[in-house]
């Protein structure tokens, strides 16, 4: 099974805030036609809601469901939560409870708030309590962000606080892929996926085989970044990966190890769809 794990759909750039300029900075059509179209080539795919008080963003959580509702045999939808905002615990309610979205999309660096932050503690809890896998966006992009939260060991203390709830760090944690390759190593309950990582193909190797050698490659999940990327152009630059290696002394990634991203049943392991995987053993000596 190919699942893309990070897509976006949005009908109108003021849905964007504060973060269109840079978003939009690359003319991209993100409206659900279009994407219907680009997941043709994977078998499910994960839609992310947004929200932010911060920028005055919003890709509205029942905008979402109600494209993912449309077409329920392909899409997922997960929440788009702020949790600086006094009504988020309603939200997820309703989002989970009555439109029936699967986890929660939040953004430290683009919702103003440190990762550990009380009001966000609360969340993280609410979502190991209803089992909804969480994605961690790292925006570092956009102009507004605040890279300071953006940081993935700053997610160290709410992997330790919260064994049960599934994390994803996004876009591995560009540009601190180390730091979330020692994540990785350290909570068996943490993954991170390659959207927009395979768009620069020298990065994009150094940081597979980093994975590789620290032994956590089988924690990256598959994600394309549509509408910046399809998933059929980055299947096709992940399984091209290694043209980066000819004529040199640099080792190649061995092609099952890049199969594995591609087709890794990211459903089961974020406990979406069927039981959940049971996590390896965590805390092993990599030094």
């Amino acid at each position: 099974m190919i699942v893309d794990c990070h897509t976006q759909i949005w009908d109108a750039s003021v849905q964007l805030g504060r973060a269109a300029p840079t978003m939009m900075v690359q003319p991209v059509q993100a409206d659900a036609v279009r994407h219907l179209q680009a997941v043709l080539p994977v078998d499910r795919a994960i839609v992310l809601a947004f929200k932010s008080r911060y920028l005055g963003a919003e890709i509205p959580n029942r905008f979402v469901a109600g494209y993912v509702q449309q077409n329920s045999k392909k899409l997922i939808g997960f929440a788009g939560i702020d949790p600086t905002e006094r009504d988020w615990l309603e939200e997820l309610r309703i989002a989970h409870e009555e439109l029936g979205l699967k986890g929660v999309a939040v953004s430290p660096a683009l919702q103003n708030y440190h990762p550990t932050d009380t009001r966000a503690m609360r969340l993280y809890e609410e979502c190991q309590r209803r089992r909804m896998p969480i994605v961690f966006e790292q925006s570092h992009r956009n102009a507004a962000a605040k890279m300071e939260f953006a940081k993935p060991m700053l997610l160290d203390e709410v992997a330790r606080e919260f064994p049960g709830l599934r994390i994803v760090v996004a876009h591995m944690g560009y540009p601190w892929v180390h730091e979330t390759i020692v994540l990785l190593g350290k909570h068996a309950h943490v993954f991170a996926d390659v959207a927009s990582m395979l768009r620069h193909p020298f990065i994009a190797y150094g940081s597979l085989q980093s994975a590789f050698e620290y032994g956590v490659l089988e924690r990256l999940l598959f994600g394309s970044d549509f509408p910046y990327r399809s998933p059929a152009a980055c299947i096709e630059a992940l399984y091209s990966i290694n043209q980066i290696t000819h004529g040199t002394n640099l080792p190649p990634i061995a092609r099952e190890h890049l199969r594995g991203i591609v087709e890794r049943d990211t459903l089961q392991l974020l406990g979406i769809e069927g039981k959940p995987a049971a996590p390896a053993a965590g805390g092993a000596d990599h030094a």
